[in-house]
């Protein structure tokens, strides 16, 4: 990968992708989303790959989009436009992967960011870490996926808080709200990658049908959901890891 304001690095089964912006506080601009867009290409197309990680590099997760980006462009509603298709089309292919995906945020998490670190399945926050949409500070609206991912994790009347009137979580608000999974007090993203690779050592058919099942529950009714668990646990079943674990639960 060229650019390197995406770092991808594929290790006994992770894929980690990390934010490399951190003078920027990892935001997102043009040239980032579209880095960000091909690693989550390369990921899905991996086989070796089990499990995902997210970071980001320095003292912020993500602080959403790049502003001065968007303003130094010659046109900022056609960039910004771009920017936020690109993105967001690479967080749904995130999203729709069958690979279970861990998050490790700190410092900050805004804006576009929430949408990326509401794409991981698992969050370890660091303590300390600060939510916040951010979009009504300069008159903007959410994107990528925010306006769609954060009821579902929190309600709608706190995602309205936090979008309209600008609240701010810290971690152990986050926490409470269902936010994010965990908050430590040191080393989040070295037990986020220990996360990932226990998942990735793990039943992968498994975690990665659970969680497509789980995220894509919203999309179906009760009749639907149950068709498609028996279908799936029927799959489950005749894979190698299931029918080993089987014999072993059996016989001990």
């Amino acid at each position: 990968m060229n650019d390197q304001s995406i770092r991808l690095q594929v290790a006994d089964g992770v894929a980690h992708i990390g934010l490399n912006r951190p003078g920027n506080s990892n935001a997102f601009d043009l040239s980032t989303a579209r880095a960000f867009d091909e690693a989550t290409r390369t990921v899905e197309a991996d086989v070796t790959v089990k499990a995902i990680l997210l970071t980001g590099v320095g003292k912020r997760f993500c602080a959403g989009g790049d502003v001065t980006s968007i303003l130094a462009a010659p046109d900022p509603a056609s960039y910004l436009k771009e920017l936020a298709d690109v993105l967001d089309g690479a967080l749904q292919r995130l999203d729709s992967m069958s690979k279970p995906v861990v998050a490790a945020v700190q410092g900050a998490v805004a804006g576009a960011g929430l949408g990326v670190m509401l794409s991981a399945d698992l969050i370890v926050a660091a303590r300390g870490t600060k939510f916040l949409a951010a979009y009504a500070g300069i008159g903007l609206t959410p994107d990528c996926g925010v306006s769609w991912l954060l009821p579902r994790a929190v309600g709608q009347p706190r995602a309205l808080d936090i979008v309209v009137n600008g609240r701010v979580l810290d971690a152990e608000e986050a926490l409470s709200w269902g936010l994010v999974t965990e908050v430590v007090d040191t080393g989040a993203q070295e037990h986020a990658k220990a996360i990932a690779s226990r998942l990735a050592a793990g039943p992968s058919f498994a975690f990665g049908q659970a969680r497509r099942l789980v995220r894509g529950a919203w999309d179906v009714d009760r009749v639907g959901a149950g068709a498609d668990e028996a279908v799936t646990i029927s799959q489950a079943v005749t894979t190698p890891e299931a029918t080993a674990m089987i014999v072993k639960f059996a016989t001990t």
